[in-house]
């Protein structure tokens, strides 16, 4: 069948399925990739709603001679996912628990259900699934028994494959199978069954009962001690099951289906066992290593200790995590510079167990001179530590340039004692190639991600990726290891299946992947007949890398295709609000992969590096995906790749609008300084015409501004007029010097009556406050993309403050989206030769919080001058101080009063973001994000709480949304002033 007539046929599906179909050139585009090296367009994506939906498609696919790709959150490292077929998403709609078991400690799931959460509904009954991956907060069940996924603590509780019960499956006829552990009689009468699945047991009871096939199974495949081994399809644990071998454990094709990559039959319902939570007792050792193979030795000694977890961190990865804002609040144990660190996990049911432990591990490890710090970890800390360990993908992307650490040797495991001799031979061979490494994760088990640097956008490279590929399973293979630990052999490693195991034993592999999928509909080309691993890259190689002109500075990243390049799709934006965190709204809103921060840079790649034309950002499907991005910055923090989508956002809307006709409400938006110094010269009638019901609803109607948002009204006069009037009547007693206030557009127009009230407070508490002569921050032109406007008001600013903001006499600013500015865009807004000196300003512009404790900690503002009643306070912090900045300060500026009471409630974005949610067209998506956590927790607070948010547009969606009014921290502080 051709592909035009394939394509018509696939059009068919929306009629037959409940589910959703899409086949749009950038729904491909999304789908074309995953977390790989990998990129092959598919031929439609579907999002299947339930089974009869998954048997349509079997049934599509076999008729039509097309395949099926199955996937879950798209994390795979060896490309999966990607393929040129049907990709099958059943993240979207197969997400139920079905069922928990807390006497026999099991639990029933769809393919969709995501571990993190699951483990968050298993956690009342004491119980969790055990394995688990660094992508916890977003990969799926059925993903990680394709990819029979282990995790950190895979020396407790091993991989998926050893918890799967039971699968519920549909098998390439349209079949159902339901495969479990059986007895021996049991798995006999499977195979009198006169049908697809009577075959596929007929099949395995053939190859296991071969005595040669047994042999070449126990001579070829990886080790038995290699408790972290994927390569191809576990034959060798079936074959020591009770139809083979006398007495030993029952048959369970679990065992085969887990590690199979969705190559066998496609999975409905999965059951796992449960174990109970892990003792409360923790405790880390951050053994600090001179070098590598310190730590390889090393970490033979702490396994003598019975440790629940050893993983490395190489000084690669260490370095990158003080580029990366989340990350650098979690280096805190470190000292000096180690060219390794060992974390090494213990767990008990005592303090004194734990204490005994860790005390011995350093012992041993000093009497044999490995490690030179040896800080324990304890309590909350801990999960920082894990955090920061668990970032090392993604914190990987961040090497400059476009020679970066690549997934081609980086899930090897070998025997632990093997280790040492094959890091040996393995960086000998590195050696020979003129390659250096990265190594990381999984020590305690023989397995470590392996990284050597390449170019992918250079022909020989791309050659070198193949050869070092071959060279390393070459090694592998001498200490009888598995190329693949816990990743899958995917596209990245399936070529060298017949090398790792055997010929025989490939053509074994063959026979059952040709009795279960005789047409190939599932998955083709993963672990079977696999493409050289250098073919269908994501990069097209000899292909120069555009070179695009853009306004802000992107030097550090050489240039503004390689900063979207950052992002390696390792969909740490795909986590839900259950799981906290201000990353991804839109995502967190309507689970759909398009919302998601990596969809949004795939796009950006696919179409920025093959566009033709002059200006690539003249392009209606860049601006459809980025239109829903509300520019919260939770990307810029919380994605280890440091992809900050509301820079790109505001960089792409400039060189659109310069092909394109910016409209009245853009203009509106962006000069809505300008809007309110105009509405000031009668600012009654101002407010009088917002206020009007008829006339600000004509108003909002033809401008397309949502009829239920209100208008901000104008104070009577700007903040300025009151400082300038007011200034010889306050009575300042200037104990502890100047500070310079920044007058920002809210604060200035709007919010006038906090600006007053910080000046008081200020002034109350000993500060001598000033409104230096500057202009309007520039936030609303960066949120509209107007970003060479922006750019003029940043250097004005820069020129204006630079010689009197230092840190005697700070900048402190009110609203945390126009103060933050000055030190997120204005260093790479403003022209070369200001760089330093933006830069030099933007360490000294402070939040008001940041500020108040400042001054708390060198004893200048304490308590006495506060109020002594009670007061219980929920805070709502700003996306951007969540960001850039932190929400803790304001939790300890509220409490400065001893006996005010504060608690952040744990939300991302309000879901306003600025004027997003004023604009008619994204007004229900913005009650639907601050319905996500925000709306529900203010609901669920009793009247005389008070609710807090410092930002203008999180104050106006929480009136908007829950009726209550919310306050500025700096009004609270101020009414509690005694």
């Amino acid at each position: 069948m051709n592909s035009s007539s394939l394509s018509e046929k696939i059009l068919t599906l929306k009629d037959i399925l409940q589910g959703d179909v899409f086949t749009d050139e950038t729904s491909l585009l999304l789908y074309a990739t995953d977390a790989s090296a990998y990129r092959e367009k598919p031929l439609a994506v579907v999002r299947p709603k339930n089974v009869d939906d998954l048997k349509n498609l079997i049934s599509f696919a076999r008729e039509n001679g097309t395949s099926l790709i199955p996937r879950t959150a798209g994390t795979s490292l060896a490309g999966q996912v990607v393929g040129n077929g049907i990709v099958a998403d059943v993240s979207r709609y197969l997400t139920e628990i079905l069922e928990i078991n807390q006497e026999e400690h099991w639990v029933r799931v769809q393919p969709g259900v995501v571990l993190d959460e699951l483990n968050k509904k298993l956690e009342p009954f004491g119980l969790f699934f055990g394995p688990e991956t660094s992508t916890s907060n977003r990969c799926m069940i059925g993903g990680m028994v394709g990819n029979n996924s282990c995790g950190s603590h895979s020396l407790v509780y091993g991989s998926t494959r050893d918890h799967t019960l039971s699968i519920k499956a549909i098998l390439s006829d349209g079949s159902d199978a339901e495969f479990r552990q059986l007895t021996l009689d049991e798995f006999n009468e499977k195979c009198l069954l006169q049908n697809l699945e009577g075959a596929i047991y007929c099949n395995i009871r053939d190859i296991l009962s071969l005595k040669e096939n047994r042999q070449e199974i126990r001579e070829q495949y990886p080790d038995k001690k290699v408790k972290r081994r994927n390569t191809g399809y576990a034959i060798d644990l079936l074959l020591e099951s009770e139809p083979f071998v006398f007495g030993a454990e029952k048959f369970n094709f679990c065992k085969l289906i887990a590690g199979s990559e969705g190559t066998l039959c496609f999975l409905t319902e999965i059951k796992l066992n449960l174990v109970p939570l892990p003792p409360k007792e923790k405790a880390v050792v951050a053994v600090h290593c001179h070098s590598l193979e310190d730590a390889f030795l090393g970490n033979l000694i702490a396994l003598k200790s019975h440790p629940v977890a050893v993983e490395l961190i190489d000084s690669v990865i260490i370095e990158q995590t003080k580029h990366n804002i989340e990350q650098r609040k979690n280096r805190f144990f470190i000292e000096g510079e180690p060219a390794a660190l060992l974390i090494v996990e213990f767990a008990s049911a005592t303090k004194e167990e734990v204490a005994e432990k860790t005390k011995e591990v350093e012992d041993n490890l000093r009497k044999a001179g490995y490690g030179y710090h040896f800080p324990v970890i304890t309590g909350s800390d801990i999960s920082k530590v894990w955090a920061l360990r668990k970032a090392g993908l993604g914190l990987l992307s961040n090497v400059p340039g476009d020679r970066k650490p690549v997934p081609v040797t980086e899930d090897t495991a070998v025997s632990p004692e093997f280790l040492p001799d094959y890091m040996k031979d393995f960086k000998a061979m590195l050696d020979g190639f003129g390659l250096s490494c990265v190594y990381y994760a999984h020590i305690a088990t023989g397995e470590l991600h392996l990284r050597p640097a390449l170019n992918l956008k250079d022909p020989a490279d791309v050659e070198l990726f193949h050869t070092v590929a071959l060279e390393t399973a070459k090694i592998v293979k001498k200490y009888k290891g598995s190329l693949s630990g816990e990743h899958g052999d995917g596209r990245l490693r399936g070529e060298f299946i017949p090398l790792m195991i055997g010929e025989h034993n490939y053509a074994l592999l063959k026979k059952i992947k040709a009795t279960w999928d005789s047409q190939y509909i599932f998955n083709p080309g993963k672990i079977i007949d696999t493409p050289a691993m250098n073919t269908f890259l994501r990069f097209e190689a000899g292909k120069k890398t555009r070179e695009i002109d853009t306004i802000f500075d992107f030097s550090s990243t050489n240039g503004f295709l390689r900063a979207i390049e950052q992002c390696n799709g390792s969909a740490d934006c795909r986590k839900s609000s259950i799981m906290g965190g201000t990353m991804c709204p839109s995502f967190m809103a309507t689970k759909d992969e398009n919302t998601t921060t990596r969809a949004r840079a795939n796009l950006l790649r696919e179409i920025l590096s093959r566009s033709e034309k002059k200006n690539p950002f003249d392009n209606k499907e860049l601006y459809k995906i980025l239109d829903l991005c509300l520019s919260c910055k939770g990307c810029k923090a919380e994605c280890p790749s440091n992809v900050d989508m509301a820079k790109f956002k505001a960089e792409f809307l400039q060189h659109y609008y310069d092909a394109n006709r910016i409209s009245l409400r853009t203009r509106l938006i962006a000069y809505i300084t300008q809007v309110n110094k105009l509405g000031m010269v009668l600012p009654s009638v101002f407010n009088a015409v917002v206020k009007s019901s008829f006339l600000s609803g004509l108003l909002k109607k033809m401008l397309g501004f949502a009829s239920k948002r209100s208008i901000p009204a104008l104070y009577k006069m700007t903040l300025r007029c009151w400082a300038k009037k007011n200034n010889n009547k306050i009575n300042i007693e200037n104990k502890f010097g100047k500070v310079y206030l920044f007058a920002d557009e809210f604060s200035n127009y709007n919010d006038v009556e906090i600006g007053i009230k910080a000046i008081k407070l200020l002034n109350k508490l000993g500060y001598e406050v000033v409104i230096p002569y500057h202009t309007e921050s520039g936030r609303t032109f960066l949120s509209k993309g107007l970003v060479r406007k922006a750019k003029k008001l940043a250097e004005t600013n820069v020129l204006k403050l630079k010689d009197i903001i230092n840190e005697k006499t700070p900048l402190i600013g009110i609203e945390p989206s126009a103060i933050l500015s000055f030190r997120d865009e204005y260093p790479d807004l403003v022209r070369k030769d200001m760089k330093e000196d933006a830069h030099k300003l933007a360490t000294n512009c402070l939040l008001y919080d940041e500020f108040f404790i400042r001054e708390a900690e060198k004893g200048n503002i304490t308590s006495d001058v506060f109020t002594k009643n009670v007061l219980n306070i929920k805070l709502h912090g700003h996306c951007h101080q969540k960001s850039l900045a932190s929400v803790l300060l304001t939790k300890k500026m509220l409490s400065l009063p001893e006996n005010y009471h504060v608690e952040e409630i744990k939300s991302g974005c309000c879901g306003m973001a600025g004027s997003f949610g004023y604009e008619k067209e994204h007004y229900e998506f913005s009650m639907k994000v601050g319905e996500l956590t925000l709306f529900p927790s203010i609901r669920q607070s009793g009247k005389e709480t008070i609710i807090s948010a410092p930002g203008t547009s999180c104050r106006q969606q929480i009136k908007d949304g829950t009726g209550r009014t919310a306050f500025h921290p700096i009004e609270i502080l101020y009414d509690a002033l005694a």
